[in-house]
């Protein structure tokens, strides 16, 4: 199974940009698709955005044209770089990592906040 850790999360204001990190250990990380969540309070975990191991990324029309998916294999990290954050852009952020016929892999997660 995939060990994942992320880091970046934190207080912002609207308007505001956070990036966050997920490094990767236990596995050949170039093959997974990786892919950020998020839940609120509330409400069901939702996909964020997500990029596949050829490089293919996906968004939630609620955050495509603000955030950006990246990984670098070298380093065995995805990156979600958030830009405009919006209030409802608060919860909980987490890092997936899935390959086809074997269990998915999360991380803890990391909370993002974005008040005035």
């Amino acid at each position: 199974q995939v060990q994942l850790v992320e880091s970046g999360g934190g207080l912002v204001r609207p308007g505001g940009s956070l990036r966050l990190s997920c490094a990767a250990s236990g596995t050949i990380f170039s093959i997974y698709t990786m892919g950020w969540y998020r839940q609120a309070p509330g409400k069901q975990r939702e996909l964020v955005a997500a990029v596949t191991s050829r490089g293919s990324t996906n968004y939630a029309d609620s955050v495509k044209d603000r955030f950006t998916i990246s990984r670098d294999n070298a380093k065995n990290t995805v990156y979600l770089q958030m830009n405009s954050l919006k209030p409802e852009d608060t919860a909980v952020y987490y890092c997936n990592a899935h390959l086809a016929l074997l269990r998915d892999s999360w991380g803890q997660g990391t909370q993002v906040t974005v008040s005035s």
